[in-house]
């Protein structure tokens, strides 16, 4: 076995009223190469596929909603980012729900929702009611990318465990291109509304898919009711785990660069010295298409060779993608995006599967801890590059991102070196 790839130790035994929990029994897992493996990684795939797929779907559309509804464009936006506020507090508190509903129960619940709700959202004509739809939509949606880590940290053996979770992320990634290009595609010959609910019915299609592939859990304990204290005490403890918060940062600040430089390409793909329209924009988002490719061949390098080598190898793609942006040209700009995509879909695949390996127990609430990182750096760290394109443009919105992607690095690092350590000890 590599040295890299030893674990970081975890932290004592949680205990609820100083009472440690009865010991569980010797996991069951599912084998790598396995029926049962091919069903739970198309399962997931499933889902990413569904929960990025609605929550993006309107970023195209915001100029359609700006004219049909007589909003502003900073108000259009609304339909996107309060999607993603109410995400990211949902996730927090999905993996506690999750410990008494189940995995596979919340996950299908969430799916079917949000489907459902992305169905109703075009036949509005209020705004108001329309941001509303838009903001349950994400607290709803907050249900899935907790708890399919924790399902697969708890379900997958460790040996297979991070070419699942990269299947995962492939989904999220195809979503997300789905979400933004697949939606534009349909508007051109449909119009808005019908190609919105269309989302929505794939949305519901891929729950019941989900709902038909993904076996029960069979690790998984159910905890009867909400135990408030408990989940206090479970979320505090991976905090002061040695390892963990390492891999939180290295989400925040992979995401707050990759966020930052699709939020103002846009803005600067539309002047000269290129001057594109925004249906030429939009084209851009196919790159996701590497991000699928590359998290799916992460997850199972980091399985090969272990986790820190490759995390810190997405990294230093991600950063020279940043850098390719800085060139005058066309195709340095669409190749430095392409580039960055896939560096950070190789980090967030690694990363993702550490954080099921680090935790040893309550895996829901160490995900939400995750995506809560996650998406608050996209959030805050996104809306900061702002400030960074207006005072100094482009070079300056780059230095912000690859500033980003030095904290991550520095996070990688410590990481890798810690686990070899503890390998060395061993």
């Amino acid at each position: 076995m590599c040295a890299d790839r030893a674990k970081i130790p975890a932290a004592q035994p949680l205990t609820v009223d100083g009472v440690q929990p009865p010991a569980m029994a010797e996991p069951i897992y599912t084998e790598p190469g396995s029926p049962e493996y091919r069903r739970i990684s198309l399962a997931l795939f499933l889902a990413g596929y569904a929960t990025f797929s609605l929550i993006y779907c309107v970023q195209p559309l915001l100029p359609e909603l700006a004219r049909d509804f007589a909003v502003s464009p900073a108000e259009s936006s609304l339909a996107l980012s309060l999607a993603t506020g109410f995400l990211a507090f949902a996730i927090l508190l999905a993996g506690a729900v999750s410990e008494a509903f189940g995995r596979k129960q919340l996950m299908f619940a969430s799916m079917c929702g949000a489907s459902l709700l992305n169905l109703i959202a075009p036949v509005l004509s209020d705004w108001h009611a329309f941001l509303v739809v838009r903001a349950l939509e994400g607290l709803i949606l907050g249900g899935v990318p907790a708890v399919a880590m924790a399902y697969l940290a708890e379900e997958m053996h460790p040996r297979g465990l991070g070419t699942s979770m990269g299947i995962y992320i492939s989904g999220t990634a195809l979503g997300g291109m789905s979400g933004r290009v697949v939606i534009g595609l349909l508007t051109d010959m449909v119009g808005w509304h019908l190609a919105l609910g269309a989302m929505g019915a794939l949305g519901l299609a891929a729950a019941i898919g989900f709902a038909v592939l993904l076996p029960p859990s069979r690790n998984f304990v159910r905890r009867p009711g909400f135990q408030l204290r408990y989940h206090i005490r479970a979320w505090e403890q991976h905090l002061r785990h040695p390892g963990l918060p390492f891999v939180f940062l290295i989400g925040a600040f992979a995401m707050g660069c990759f966020v930052t430089i699709y939020n103002y390409a846009g803005f600067r793909l539309s002047e000269a010295p290129f001057n594109l329209s925004q249906g030429q924009i939009s084209l851009i988002f196919v790159v996701y298409l590497c991000g699928m490719v590359t998290s799916s061949i992460a997850g199972a390098m980091s399985d090969r060779v272990g986790r820190g080598p490759v995390l810190l190898g997405g990294i230093v793609i991600a950063g020279a993608g940043v850098a390719i942006t800085l060139l005058s040209s066309l195709w340095g700009m669409i190749g430095g995006i392409m580039v960055l995509t896939s560096g950070f879909f190789v980090a967030h695949s690694v990363a993702s599967g550490w954080v099921g390996r680090m935790a040893k127990q309550s895996k829901g609430h160490a995900s939400s801890l995750y995506l809560l990182a996650y998406y608050l750096g996209s959030s805050i760290m996104g809306s900061v590059g702002g400030w960074f394109w207006s005072h100094g443009g482009w070079n300056a919105v780059a230095g912000f991102a690859g500033t980003l992607l030095v904290g991550a690095a520095i996070c990688g690092l410590y990481l890798w070196r810690a686990a070899r350590r503890e390998g060395a000890v061993a």
